[in-house]
């Protein structure tokens, strides 16, 4: 079993607020294609990181987990880039982790 976890900012580069429904539509879009989803919106995380310029940058985040028996990479690969232009961004961090179930 694999824990997929997406972080998709809470603003674009500009600082414009994304509207709640564009998190609304990832939310559903993923508990109708694997039956749930856990989204922590209330309390967003701070994703700092060095650009090009050794900048140091900072991301309000939301973050989305599906739990999946197997990862299907081209699924993903598809989905997350869907996401980057949704959300503006050059990238959006999506990463698997092994998981269990307790």
């Amino acid at each position: 079993m694999h824990l997929v976890q997406l972080f998709l900012p809470l603003r674009d580069n500009d600082g414009e607020a994304f509207p709640a429904r564009m998190f609304g539509a990832v939310r559903a879009e993923l508990a109708e294609v694997f039956g749930g989803v856990t989204a922590y919106q209330r309390a967003p995380a701070t994703g700092l990181w060095e650009d090009d310029e050794d900048h140091v940058q900072r991301d309000e985040l939301v973050l989305f987990e599906v739990m999946v028996s197997a990862v299907d990479h081209g699924w993903w690969k598809h989905y997350v880039a869907e996401l980057a232009t949704r959300f503006r961004q050059e990238e959006i961090l999506a990463r698997a982790l092994p998981c269990e179930r307790l």
